[in-house]
């Protein structure tokens, strides 16, 4: 268990905070995270706040936050799991991906604008008929201006 040093220590952590519903770290920032610097390292802030607040986190777990915010530091919204269980919860890439209701583009991802390729690895991609159709017509003036 880490604890503050001294009461500067303390202050200094919790005036980086800004009490809501969230507890949201505004200070530096790792991926995400919240870090703060004590004793010369780097500790990510919701870890401490879960220690100073709650008690030490048990050996092999790690701190979840369920509300999705890696920001947050307030341990009611923080709970120790095991790495597989914060992995299983997490939102991956994919996850990320499939929320999008545009392409990078712009255009929408409708049925009418969308269509999925297999690639011959069996892995599929969602791809947007406008910028394809815009790509298409891009190389048939480049071979034009060429010829």
């Amino acid at each position: 268990m880490i604890l503050p040093v001294d009461e500067s220590i303390w202050e200094r952590f919790w005036a980086k905070v800004d009490v809501g519903l969230c507890w949201q770290w505004t200070a530096a920032k790792a991926r995400g995270h919240g870090v703060f610097q004590m004793n010369g390292r780097l500790h990510k802030a919701h870890r401490l706040a879960w220690e100073w607040l709650v008690g030490p986190i048990p050996e092999g777990l790690q701190i979840d936050h369920l509300c999705r915010n890696r920001a947050c530091v307030n341990p009611d919204h923080l709970e120790p799991v095991t790495m597989q269980e914060n992995l299983r919860r997490g939102v991956t890439a994919t996850d990320r991906a499939r929320m999008r209701t545009t392409c990078v583009a712009g255009h929408p991802w409708d049925e009418a604008n969308t269509y999925v390729w297999t690639k011959p690895n069996g892995r599929t991609m969602r791809l947007c008929r406008a910028c394809d159709r815009e790509r298409q017509l891009a190389r048939r003036r480049n071979l034009k201006a060429v010829a």
